[in-house]
């Protein structure tokens, strides 16, 4: 496996990981590590698609990613108790 490969491979087990955590009730959705997980592993994915120059993925994990990141920075902004 070549570079590429490696930062698609590990950005999509980011992103089940964070899915199964959630399934099975490990990790709430707005959890810090869920949202982490998620942006980190859609950039990671997004990026490995753009070396592919494969749009369909850039695309999607692009949107990801930003849906993350949203989240990410709602999070930062949330009063803490």
């Amino acid at each position: 496996m070549n570079l590429t490969d490696w930062l698609g491979t590990i950005g999509v087990l980011q992103i089940l990981l964070a899915y199964f955590l959630n399934v099975i009730v490990k990790v709430s959705s707005k959890s810090l590590a869920f949202i982490l997980l998620n942006l980190i592993g859609a950039s990671m994915a997004c990026f490995a698609s753009v070396l592919l120059k494969y749009w369909p993925f850039i695309v999607l994990e692009g949107v990801w990613a930003l849906v993350s990141l949203y989240s990410f920075i709602n999070y930062l902004s949330r009063p803490k108790i």
